[in-house]
């Protein structure tokens, strides 16, 4: 397979992955998240993220099988070389913009956590406070709902 055609690939791959991520954030951002959404999200993202590792690997072994360098400097080379060094610079860009919206998405998922961190304690709070006697008369509580019913 030439260099090229790897390169298309993976570009291709490269995409996929990059819808996948756009869409995951949609889903992070909206009010309500559907984890069986995000669930079938993630499955095809690892697809796509193993299928690009096996096409890096066979691009990096066919690189070096050539005599090129290992690493950034081998692969520009050896895409100037092979004619397809636009092609390269290409990938770069996908690949640099598939791990800036990882990293967002890394973050709107952190923001929820915390989310939902800080609801669920104002919750215990709240029921700490809120529950109630036989009398209908408001009893502090010193215990903690038992979230995991």
């Amino acid at each position: 397979m030439s260099l090229a055609k790897l390169l298309q690939d993976q570009q291709q791959r490269l995409n996929g992955v990059l819808e996948l991520l756009q869409h995951e954030r949609i889903v992070l951002a909206g009010a309500q998240i559907d984890g069986h959404q995000l669930g079938e999200i993630a499955q095809r993202k690892q697809a796509l993220l193993a299928k690009l590792e096996a096409s890096e690997k066979l691009r990096q072994g066919v690189q070096q099988r050539l005599g090129y360098t290992s690493g950034a400097q081998g692969a520009r080379q050896a895409a100037t070389d092979a004619g397809c060094e636009q092609a390269w610079m290409h990938t770069l860009e996908l690949t640099r913009e598939a791990q800036r919206l990882n990293a967002l998405n890394g973050q709107l998922v952190e923001l929820r956590m915390d989310q939902n961190t800080r609801l669920l304690a104002f919750i215990h709070q709240a029921a700490e406070k809120t529950v109630y006697r036989a009398s209908g008369r408001v009893a502090a509580q010193s215990g903690r709902i038992n979230a995991s019913v």
